[in-house]
């Protein structure tokens, strides 16, 4: 699995599971919204700890900087 995530999408995903566990806890979402947003928050943790986008892969996408390669 080659990463595919930079760390500003890591940080972001990871900051919007954030607030929408701190909108769980504060009672300001519930019922059916809160289970739909508490999964894909979980969905954007995993994804952000591992650095695996599986929804770029098939575009190609990748947010992660390319390191030049040195001849030599």
């Amino acid at each position: 699995m080659k990463k595919n995530m930079g760390s500003a999408d890591r940080i972001i995903r990871f900051l919007l599971a954030a607030a929408v566990l701190i909108l769980f806890f504060t009672d300001v979402i519930s019922g059916t919204l809160a289970i739909v947003l508490l999964a894909v928050a979980g969905i954007f943790v995993l994804t952000s700890f591992v650095s695996f986008c599986p929804l770029y892969a098939p575009f190609g996408l990748s947010t992660c900087k390319v390191k030049p390669k040195t001849e030599g």
